[in-house]
């Protein structure tokens, strides 16, 4: 069996995993609209040499604005400007096929790798709360099976256009004249369900081939949508046992589609409360909880399971029959329910096990008790990496670089240094060939 390599991306969620991080000392309540928190976190992750900085996006005020911050700035524009202070991190943003279209957004994502010399991804998400449907002019979000039948034939028009130049199309002959060779440039003529795209590009083909296609999403649709397309995945799970299933299931999917069992990266979503001492690490845990209020945490709880709050009994266990979403949220809707069942939980206990947070699992601990917890993780195949969210940012991922890291590296599971500079590189992922060299072979 081939060795494999630890990977580590920072999910830079505003001023922490914590909705309370923005009210910690040392924290700046106005982090998440300023850019140069971006490129100070991006920087300290590139200092720890990780693969990645990922970036979520939500086009909609769609939580507590009076309480916590938002996911506002748009991500491929923020990591255009990480990617000018940085040279080696890779750089996934989020974007949505329900509220985009095609064309303009494989201009974007290679744009970006253009400008990043091959470091850029794009997380597939589809968008299902009512929120950002309104936005958009719906009065109701789009059905959970349209959107992902949408988002498949997005994808495939997506890899179409950055195809459609062929490797040496740019001529760029100052003697002749001859600045791109038009038979190599190649329309893709697409009539689907959804769009009608003629294009070529109008961009040459991106330094990655493809920037990297990254997916998020635990439901049924979710799984067959990362399984035909997606080089990496974000997983949700909250045990380690829901991690193998998952990895497992996603692997059996994407040997239907005729690609390898291994071909699709598992990255984890885990975050950390880290100290010198898994007492003060509880402290920590515990002076986060205590800024957050509680009627907001039952609110968030509630609307992960799509249920009404009042409805919920703060001392009692959750209701036994809750109805899996029509619409979408399956990923965190099934951690938290998993959560909730495995360790008995009253709803009170399962919003102090949250964190505040929505279903990624948390781990509480010393550095060497999270450099474990990881170990084990990968080694038995349950993640091939991780999508970290410290509870507050940046000094939560300083504490994991400065300490965390040189354990991994100690144990040979982390680079000490890169070896590549494109995303592809750092995850050990091939640059896809153009279909149309393939041909002419």
């Amino acid at each position: 069996m081939s060795r494999r390599d630890l990977h580590l991306n920072i999910n830079i969620l505003h001023s922490g995993f914590s909705p309370a991080a923005w009210r910690m000392e040392g924290s700046d309540p106005r982090a998440s609209f300023d850019v140069n928190h971006y490129i100070n976190v991006a920087r300290i992750a590139e200092s720890g040499t990780f693969d990645a900085v990922f970036l979520a996006d939500q086009a909609a005020i769609s939580d507590r604005v009076d309480f916590r911050p938002l996911t506002s700035l748009e991500p491929t524009i923020v990591l255009a400007l990480v990617a000018a202070h940085t040279e080696r991190i890779g750089l996934i943003a989020t974007a949505s096929t329900t509220y985009n279209e095609p064309y303009n957004l494989a201009r974007r994502f290679a744009t970006l790798d253009h400008a990043s010399g091959g470091r850029a991804g794009w997380n597939i998400v589809t968008s299902a709360d009512l929120s950002q449907s309104r936005n958009f002019g719906l009065e109701k979000p789009v059905a959970h099976g349209s959107r992902y039948e949408r988002a498949g034939e997005f994808a495939e028009i997506v890899k179409a256009l950055w195809d459609s130049w062929e490797e040496d199309a740019f001529v760029g002959d100052v003697a002749t004249g001859r600045f791109v060779d038009p038979a190599k440039v190649h329309a893709i003529a697409h009539r689907g369900k959804h769009f009608s795209v003629h294009g070529p590009h109008n961009i040459p083909r991106p330094p990655q081939g493809h920037p990297v296609l990254v997916q998020a999403g635990g439901s049924d649709d979710g799984r067959e949508l990362a399984a035909e397309h997606a080089e990496a995945v974000f997983s949700a799970s909250q045990s380690f046992e829901e991690a193998l299933e998952y990895a497992a299931d996603l692997r059996r999917r994407a040997s239907r589609f005729g690609r390898p069992a291994d071909g699709i990266l598992v990255l984890a979503g885990l975050a950390t409360i880290i100290a010198s001492t898994e007492g003060e690490a509880r402290r920590r845990q515990e002076e986060l909880r205590e800024l957050i209020p509680l009627e907001y945490s039952l609110s968030r709880l509630a609307g992960v399971l799509q249920l009404d709050p009042r409805g919920l009994d703060l001392d009692a266990p959750l209701p036994e029959d809750i109805p899996l979403p029509p619409d979408g949220g399956h990923t965190f809707f099934r951690a938290t329910l998993a959560l909730a069942r495995r360790e008995r939980l009253t709803v009170r206990g399962l919003i102090r096990a949250l964190n505040g947070g929505t279903g990624h699992r948390t781990i509480v601990g010393t550095p060497k008790d999270v450099a474990d917890d990881i170990e084990r993780w990968f080694s038995a195949g349950a993640a091939d990496g991780f999508n970290l969210m410290p509870d507050v940012l940046p000094h939560g991922l300083e504490v994991f670089v400065d300490e965390v890291v040189p354990i991994l590296r100690q144990r040979g599971l982390f680079r000490r240094q890169y070896t590549g500079r494109t995303l592809r590189e750092h995850l050990g992922l091939a640059r896809p060939a153009n279909p149309y060299a393939a041909a002419a072979e």
